[in-house]
């Protein structure tokens, strides 16, 4: 590797560094102003605000913006060697800007591939702690499911709550229903269901139960109280807020396929948070691509103009990605597309300010 190779990448990678520690010191202390009064009202100890909340919020915080802060360090460094016209150097001396190219996506790769291990394996580990500290003093995360709860516990075996109380885990009008080659063979119905923590099983109250033969004789049974094993648990019936947070590659995966076969209308947020965690960290790639082609000429105005231009791209981004989320999160529009339509939009915008930078 050549000297100017390494000389951009520890330039690169240097102030991308000093960028985003600044930042996090500034957004640590805004956060630490905001969320005072709620850790002295909860006598949250000062331990776990420092090494369960902070120190995990640190990995959280780098990834979320990990490619706004790729593109500002590409803006800075590459702005000043443009002043400086050292890039005018570089290309006179019969290097090639598509050569220049090369240690600014080594960078963009390493860091890249850093982002796609922070979200897909550090950062569900880290979040466990960040998030128990969040629920004990700073809000509930555990929310209710609307009424009228249906879900899919098995394929064929159909479940229906009116309504389930958190803090209780009981249950009213509960119905169980299976079916086979589209008949319904077995019915039950109760008035209360009620969790059992104890034994890990369900007590189904006031109940009765309809069985009906090939030959569509039914049998009736009630009851008033009945302990029995369900492919349920409590869980089912509610949801931890952004619970995606906690979950790594796989675990992601097998939560998309449950609540997929559970039928559930949150499939499509957990699918979404699959996507961006690969379109994310591709969009280092294409801010590099964008910063490098926009800042390599020199200007007058220097830094100021690149990085004004540069911040509104990245914003502009931004509000991309998030409108597409919102359509395919409430919408119909595909999980992946929504993810990789910034990607696409702002790769072409990258080529075509690559194709007009100087040569």
């Amino acid at each position: 590797m050549k000297i100017i190779d390494l000389y951009i990448i520890k330039k690169f990678l240097g102030t991308f560094v000093y960028a985003i520690s600044l930042l996090i010191i500034v957004v640590i202390i805004f956060d630490i102003s905001e969320n005072l009064d709620e850790f002295l009202e909860h006598k949250a100890p000062f331990e776990e605000i420092i090494f369960s909340y902070y120190v995990n919020f640190i990995p959280y915080f780098i990834n979320l913006f990990i490619y706004l802060f790729t593109f500002i360090s590409v803006i800075f460094f590459t702005s000043k060697l443009a002043g400086n016209t050292e890039i005018i150097a570089f290309l006179s001396s019969g290097i090639s800007f598509y050569r220049f190219l090369r240690p600014y996506f080594i960078s963009a790769v390493f860091l890249a591939l850093v982002s796609f291990y922070l979200a897909n394996f550090l950062i569900p580990h880290t979040n466990e702690k960040r998030r128990i500290f969040k629920d004990r003093y700073m809000e509930n995360l555990k929310k209710t499911k609307d009424r009228h709860i249906h879900l899919q516990m098995v394929p064929g075996t159909f479940a229906y709550v009116d309504n389930f109380n958190v803090n209780s885990n009981v249950g009213t009008k509960f119905s169980l229903e299976k079916f086979k080659d589209h008949r319904l063979y077995y019915k039950l119905n109760a008035e209360r269901l009620r969790w059992d923590s104890a034994g890990n099983r369900w007590a189904i109250e006031d109940y009765y139960i309809r069985k009906i033969d090939e030959n569509g004789v039914e049998t009736l049974i009630k009851g008033e109280k009945i302990d029995t094993a369900l492919a349920l648990k409590p869980s089912d019936f509610y949801f931890y807020k952004e619970d995606f947070e906690e979950m790594n590659y796989w675990e992601l995966n097998q939560r998309i396929a449950e609540e997929r076969l559970k039928g559930s209308e949150k499939v499509k947020e957990y699918e979404v948070e699959r996507s961006k965690r690969f379109a994310s960290p591709f969009a280092t790639l294409v801010m590099t691509l964008i910063g490098v082609s926009l800042s390599s000429r020199k200007m007058r105005g220097g830094i100021g103009i690149h990085l004004g231009l540069g911040i509104g791209l990245t914003f502009a981004y931004i509000l991309f990605m998030q409108v597409s989320t919102v359509f395919a999160t409430y919408g119909n529009l595909s999980a992946d597309l929504a993810a990789w339509i910034p990607n696409i939009i702002f790769s072409v915008i990258g080529l075509i300010l690559l194709k007009n930078a100087p040569k």
